[in-house]
């Protein structure tokens, strides 16, 4: 069984057990994984990416020349943190909920990124997480989420109160299901 089948069974398992928490059937591609880094590089630095599953989009990070031990996989699965522990050796792994951020991640990062299914979260709980988040990014950092709707998944109160904007930066059909790419940031 190769790799990739093994991460597809590991995600559908971890998908039957808990739809809300894993909103995906399969780990994102390639077409997807390149997009939401394609504004990340070496001279990024640090980077915080958020439920990482597992690490489709690390790997993208990696092939985009970020260093592995300049990565922050914040994953609140045991079963996913672990294999990314195997993976990932010198990148920091946090088994937490990304609601938490702010007590875990002490140094500043120069961009984030989230696998999180924010569409299917209690505005409160977004907020928690783009608070955290935020308070741990520079101040012209961003934040690459992507969703499978039509829309920001970000609802527009919370954004509005975290004096956050969103702009979409593209979209994949080559991903199952089709994705879109959003830079969240702060207003200037």
């Amino acid at each position: 069984m190769t790799a990739s089948t093994m991460d597809s069974c590991q995600f559908f398992r971890a998908w039957i057990r808990n739809p809300f928490r894993v909103a995906s059937i399969t780990p994102s591609g390639t077409a997807l994984s390149d997009l939401i880094v394609r504004e990340i590089g070496p001279e990024t630095g640090r980077v915080i990416e958020l439920g990482p599953g597992t690490g489709v989009f690390t790997r993208a990070l990696l092939r985009r020349g970020v260093a592995e031990e300049n990565i922050v996989l914040v994953e609140q699965g045991p079963e996913f943190a672990g294999l990314l522990r195997q993976r990932f050796p010198k990148a920091a792994i946090v088994c937490t909920d990304a609601a938490k951020i702010a007590r875990f991640c002490a140094e500043p990062a120069g961009a984030a990124i989230s696998g999180l299914p924010l569409l299917s979260m209690r505005p409160e709980k977004v907020f928690a997480i783009l608070a955290g988040t935020f308070a741990r990014l520079d101040g012209d950092a961003a934040l690459y989420q992507f969703t499978y709707g039509a829309r920001c998944p970000v609802p527009r109160i919370v954004l509005d109160r975290l004096d956050l904007k969103a702009v979409r930066i593209g979209g994949t059909l080559r991903n199952v299901p089709p994705a879109f790419v959003y830079r969240i940031s702060r207003k200037r």
